[in-house]
């Protein structure tokens, strides 16, 4: 079954491109014949060119996108260099999975709740201040982004570090730091001069996606990025909305240009990594050997941002009456609960069906691509994982949408599920990658040759070794389902609605507690799931097995030492 899983992989991941790719340039040459544009123009270039704003948002979302992944990846190396091999990083990675958990929408949310003018943050501040009218300063839909620019930093952050887990064991760090130190450089000149050079290439990728999803980000943009203008990834969204439909060909070309300046971007990125690594080598091996970085600290104040979301969304749900300055709700109610339950249960229903189908898809296609490489030597090809991950999503999924309309009958259901399953297959392959790669193979070889078929070796040997990796990169495939706005609004045709639509819909200008309700359950949903799976794999990994049986063993042989006269 390796090989028809293998090409199944190929055809859903691959195939569905290609009318999308078609879909998008006939609507940006204006050619559309169910809306009765059978000539082929370029009035939609015209129309967002001449657009009011257009130019400014494109320097706007340069702006917040390379600002962001810029202060994520410098964020990542000064907490690596900092904690890396200290019982601190220990719980790093401890901390890892749940800030991965958290939807970028719920920490939006919260986000906003907490920079907003009478947010949370400012009320502290008035405590010592005696201010008793808002604050006209904000992070929140600022002019220049950086309120965008800092909560999209500190949501990546996270997910960099876990990508440089693999990266940094690959490259023997320990041997390397011993040689640094022998030469007279201190720790942190160490990882500036030797091991920068080396993990920020091996970084390439991940740094790719970050610095994609900064420029092209569109629900996150509309809760905290600035409104006059946007940036361009929401205003190309705008475009796609616009009820005159004769301007989809505009919207059509926003979307090319957006996909042309996410990938001009990385280009860029490529070039300047090539000077700073390849070409402007002196600072490698010339100036102090003695330096000092901070990082310790940082890494708690990441990690605070997000779960310090949770009890505000909390308090925030249940205030009826919070008047600025008060630190506290003046009144509370359970109202915007009830009034909101019913269809709650409706959208987490949504939500948890597409999640759990989408996952499950996506992992049992991620287990059988990787089986398929280690029997075959045939890797999966890296465009199947590039491009969900690297292109924006508005550009791929209008001409689906395009082409979708175009077949008979309804095709919104199937279409959204493969959309999820599209976007969520490429974290659960790489969270399933770095296991696969570390197992033993001898285990099964040492399984076959004791007479056990190839099924039956994987089943009994392999599976219950990889199982708690297996259990954690579901859960992650099941945060990314849960987190996914644009495929479900594009392919959905407005008829699937889940919890991330919502709250979207609802933070952009609705009653602060009903979003904070939305955003809690949001928020809520992705760490259950990951606490489920956390504790599962626990209890499934061998090793921790053994170890309980060992110490029973030992238990019973110190008490048959102590007593000897006891008789069974």
């Amino acid at each position: 079954m390796l090989r028809p899983l293998y090409l199944m992989t190929l055809v859903v991941c691959c195939l569905p491109l290609l009318p999308g790719l078609g879909g998008v340039l006939l609507s940006a040459v204006s050619y559309l014949p169910v809306l009765g544009l059978s000539e082929p123009s370029l009035d939609g270039w015209r129309a967002m060119q001449e657009w009011p704003g257009t130019h400014k948002a494109i320097q706007l979302t340069l702006f917040t996108g390379i600002a962001a992944s810029f202060f994520a990846a410098l964020f990542t190396f000064l907490i690596l260099q900092s904690c890396w091999g200290t019982r601190f990083w220990k719980r790093i990675e401890q901390w890892l999975s749940p800030l991965l958990a958290m939807p970028h929408v719920a920490f939006a949310i919260g986000f906003a709740l907490t920079f907003a003018p009478s947010g949370w943050l400012f009320r502290f501040v008035a405590l010592f201040t005696g201010q008793e009218q808002p604050y006209h300063w904000s992070l929140v839909q600022d002019s220049s982004g950086i309120g965008l620019i800092l909560a999209l930093a500190v949501k990546e952050t996270p997910f960099l570090l876990l990508m440089s887990l693999s990266v940094l064991k690959q490259m023997q760090l320990d041997r390397l730091l011993a040689a640094s130190q022998s030469l007279g450089y201190n720790r942190t000149a160490a990882w500036l001069k030797v091991v920068f050079p080396q993990w920020l290439p091996k970084m390439r990728f991940p740094i790719y996606a970050v610095l994609a999803y900064g420029l092209s980000v569109v629900d996150v943009a509309m809760i905290l990025g600035p409104t006059s203008p946007t940036t361009f990834a929401v205003l190309v969204w705008q475009w796609f909305n616009d009820p005159d439909l004769s301007m989809l060909p505009r919207a059509a070309a926003g979307a090319i240009s957006l996909f042309v300046l996410c990938f001009g971007t990385l280009l860029l990125y490529r070039l300047f990594e090539y000077v700073l690594i390849n070409v402007w080598q002196n600072w490698q091996f010339s100036g102090s050997k003695t330096y000092s970085l901070p990082g310790r600290h940082l890494f708690k104040l990441i990690a605070l941002l997000p779960f310090m979301m949770i009890p505000l969304l909390l308090v925030w749900s249940f205030a009826l009456r919070w008047r600025f300055p008060d630190i506290w709700p003046t009144r509370v109610s359970t109202r915007f609960w009830e009034q909101e339950s019913s269809h709650l249960i409706e959208l987490a229903t949504n939500s948890l069906i597409l999640g759990l189908i989408s996952a499950t898809v996506a992992l049992i296609f991620a287990v059988g691509c990787l089986e398929y490489r280690d029997k075959y030597h045939k890797s999966l090809p890296q465009l199947v994982i590039a491009v969900p991950m690297l292109i924006p999503q508005l550009s791929i999924l209008f001409g689906i949408q395009v082409a979708i309309y175009m077949l008979p009958g309804q095709w919104h259901v199937p279409a959204t599920i493969w959309a999820h399953i599209l976007f969520a297959f490429p974290y659960v392959y790489l969270a399933l990658d770095g296991p696969w790669k570390s197992f033993d193979q001898r285990l099964t070889q040492t399984a076959r040759s004791l007479g056990h078929s190839p099924f039956k070796a994987w089943w009994q040997v392999k599976l219950p070794i990889v199982i708690p990796a297996i259990l954690l990169a579901w859960a992650v495939g099941l945060s990314v389902s849960f987190a996914q706005y644009l495929p479900t609004q594009l392919l959905g045709a407005g008829r699937i609605t889940t919890l991330t639509t919502e709250a979207v819909s609802l933070a952009s200008g609705q009653d602060r507690r009903i979003s904070a309700v939305y955003g809690l359950i949001q928020a809520f949903l992705p760490l259950v799931f990951f606490a489920l799976a956390l504790a599962a794999s626990r209890l499934a990994d061998p090793r921790r097995r053994l170890a309980r049986h060992d110490e029973s063993r030992e238990s019973v042989n110190e008490f048959v030492r102590t007593k000897p006269d006891y008789k069974i």
